[in-house]
């Protein structure tokens, strides 16, 4: 079927080794998917087997991995599936949050065109709770909603500087290369030690910065980015500092001159500062890569910061399902295609048995 093949492609590229990897040598899943996906192109296996419509709609909200992923699952049951989306361009994380040196951006527009080819419908530019409520979807006959509006407030925390334009985040940095925006960038420091730093750090280095660190408050071993990763960034000239926590911004003017920096040193998974060890970086850019969290402003019950979720992705509220970054911290485009399809299942059962307010 053409859009698992795409999905397994989007999983080659931006997915790492399976947990057998953390005692032994991983299965190689990546390398096994892509010999099944050139012999279904090779044998022009192209169509979504799928039911008859049952003349049932659900709304998608996000097109994202886990929307993408309930809307392929839905379909193929037989609903009608509209996705909202609140970017001009669907994909999510994968078109603005993955950069095309890790992720080629024609696999996904073409999952997305053959959703669209086996008619479901796509809105862009509307975001939900400001252009859509869930009240609003029911009233227009959707008897289901799906929630895969992943995380979208990066963290950060206080450097000692106020609003300054060269403080900057991995949303920040990420959309723009992914929409075709040069910022202007010469010395940079990334906060963070996950995949996202490396992709800031790296789209740094590609437009145009001079010189770019990484600073990570850990050790290399604890590091959560993959090696893969970790060697292509130092690949690309970047420089990682570890056991480096940044505590503050230094300005003149309005504008950044330096980072004041203090090592660290791991005891028992517990980071402690090492006294008298402070230093300056000459920095004039800082960009914050350390995670992101969800926007909850709409009544639903939550947990942790996260929507709650119940058997099948389902919420305290009827009829409505979450999943991806709503739900889970630190998600990988795996677990967030999962939860799309355990949601799509979870939504089929509850329409099946009638069960509508």
């Amino acid at each position: 079927m053409q859009c698992a093949r795409e999905f397994a492609r989007l999983r080659n590229n931006v997915c790492g080794s399976c947990i057998k990897g953390i005692k032994g040598k991983s299965v190689q899943i990546n390398i096994l998917e892509k010999y099944v996906n050139d012999w279904a192109e090779r044998n022009d296996i192209e169509n979504i087997i799928k039911d008859r419509n049952n003349g049932k709609k659900v709304a998608v909200i996000g097109s994202g991995p886990a929307g993408i992923a309930c809307s392929y699952e839905l379909l193929k049951k037989g609903y009608e599936i509209t996705i909202f989306e609140k970017e001009s361009k669907c994909g999510g994380i994968l078109t603005y949050g993955i950069p095309d040196f890790r992720l080629d951006k024609t696999i996904v527009d073409r999952v997305i065109q053959k959703l669209k080819n086996n008619n479901v419908k796509i809105k862009n530019n509307i975001e939900f709770g400001k252009d859509i409520l869930i009240e609003e979807l029911k009233e227009q006959g959707y008897l289901a909603v799906f929630l895969g509006i992943g995380a979208e407030k990066p963290l950060t925390y206080d450097l000692g500087v106020d609003n300054n334009k060269n403080i900057l985040t991995s949303v920040d940095i990420l959309h723009s290369y992914n929409k075709g925006i040069k910022l202007d960038l010469r010395t940079v420091a990334v906060i963070g030690g996950g995949n996202v730093a490396m992709d800031s750090a790296r789209v740094a280095k590609k437009m145009g910065a001079e010189k770019v660190y990484i600073l990570y408050r850990r050790n290399r071993s604890l590091m959560p980015a993959r090696d893969i990763e970790i060697k292509e960034t130092e690949e690309d000239g970047v420089e990682i500092v570890y056991n480096t926590k940044v505590t503050k911004a230094n300005e003149e003017n309005g504008i950044i001159k330096s980072i004041k920096c203090i090592k660290t040193n791991i005891d028992d998974n517990k980071i402690i500062d090492i006294e008298n060890s402070e230093f300056n970086i000459a920095v004039d850019t800082i960009i914050f890569a350390i995670g992101q969290k969800p926007k909850l402003d709409f009544e639903i019950e939550q947990e942790n910061g996260l929507v709650k979720t119940y058997e099948f992705c389902k919420t305290n509220i009827n009829g409505v399902f979450a999943g991806g970054d709503l739900v889970h911290t630190k998600l990988t485009v795996c677990k967030a295609i999962l939860d799309g399809k355990k949601a799509a299942e979870g939504i089929d059962r509850y329409l099946q048995e009638g069960d509508i307010e």
